[in-house]
């Protein structure tokens, strides 16, 4: 496995495995791996015969008093893992390499990111979809592989390739779980000891809501206050927001509808903000009725 930080470096590399046929797979991470990064390398391995994996943790995507300087840095640790799991190359750019002096033009879908996560931090997927098309173009790959976890972030991004013609795949990977149901995040080692304990309601909660939809309950009022309840048993956590949306475009429907929604939420553990979402199905008599 081969470690890179400068575009010509990787352009080489890329550019030697040029054979006729030879598939590119592509994670971009910011570091700080876990089990959940892992997968999607080890779905790109599987899928593809080249893996490149991007180590960048990117300056655009965070906002004013986010967590850009003490957000986890471990390059070695990462390399390390990267390499027992068969990723090619792994590119580990300066800032300068991705945004050289001068540079000025940013990437914005319209729409997709104004409201969940884009209400409360203006202009962080600004900085995602520019970073993405930046580093799309400088690897080319055939498939890109992102985690269900970040699924405003999944939707945005693939909108963004099929509207300025990227040429990527863009793949979509389950959540990975601690065992106790908390989602696989680098922000997780921010946790107090007793956020760390009261963290898996977030999941819990979820997982509640999915059940009452499943039974037959088309009320989202109630189906909210299914998460919103065991959310709140803890006592410390704080929920900055909750929406049910449909998966292709985030406007928010309802399950009466009969189709497949999406639940996502924000919630705040401490000082650290943690996402995650669920599949919400209606009940199968809705979705007979439309057929």
């Amino acid at each position: 496995m081969r470690l890179v930080r400068l575009e010509e470096e990787l352009r080489e590399e890329t550019g030697a495995w040029g054979a006729p046929g030879t598939t590119l797979g592509f994670v971009p991470t910011m570091g700080a791996l876990h089990r959940g990064h892992i997968s999607l390398v080890q779905r790109a391995r599987v899928e593809c015969d080249r893996v490149v994996v991007s180590v960048f943790v990117n300056p655009t995507q965070f906002g004013p008093g986010e967590d850009l300087q003490r957000y986890p840095r471990n390059l070695e640790r990462d390399c390390g893992l990267l390499e027992s799991e068969g990723a090619d190359l792994v590119f580990a750019p300066e800032p300068g390499t991705i945004y050289p002096e001068g540079f000025s033009t940013f990437v914005e879908v319209a729409g997709l990111t104004s409201g969940l996560c884009g209400a409360s931090r203006p202009g962080h997927f600004r900085g995602v979809t520019t970073v993405c098309c930046v580093l799309f173009r400088m690897i080319e790959p055939d498939r890109s592989y992102f985690g269900e976890k970040d699924f405003q972030q999944l939707v945005v991004v693939r909108r963004m390739v099929s509207d300025l013609r990227l040429g990527t795949e863009i793949v979509a990977c389950p959540t990975v779980r601690e065992p106790d149901g908390l989602a696989m995040s680098s922000r997780n080692s921010y946790l107090s000891p007793e956020e760390r304990r009261q963290a898996p309601l977030i999941h819990r909660g979820l997982s509640r809501a999915a059940e009452a939809a499943r039974e037959g309950c088309t009320d989202l009022d109630e189906v909210k206050g299914c998460f919103m309840e065991t959310v709140s048993e803890g006592g410390l956590l704080s929920v900055s927001y909750l929406e049910a949306v449909d998966p292709s475009t985030l406007e928010s429907r309802s399950l009466s509808e009969g189709r497949p929604l999406r639940l996502l939420t924000a919630v705040y553990a401490g000082k650290t903000r943690l996402i995650d979402n669920v599949e919400l199905v209606p009940p199968a008599s809705l979705r007979r009725s439309r057929c």
